[in-house]
């Protein structure tokens, strides 16, 4: 699972990144994606809370 724990790092990366141009109204992912409308977008946060979510199982599963 080193992989999916890479992936979903990477996407809370960019998600928190996004977060913190939020906080000066700058909303990356708005910037980038509004050609798809608001779907596309609500696909990219909902990608970005499942990362958070994988993160959290993979951090605190047992390790064998």
């Amino acid at each position: 699972m080193k992989a999916l724990d890479w992936i979903a790092f990477l996407i809370i990366f960019i998600g928190a990144i996004n977060w913190g141009l939020v906080a000066f109204d700058y909303n990356l992912v708005v910037a980038l994606f509004s050609w798809g409308g608001d779907m596309v977008i609500k696909v990219i946060y909902a990608i970005v809370g499942i990362a958070g979510i994988v993160a959290l199982i993979t951090k605190f599963a047992a390790k064998e």
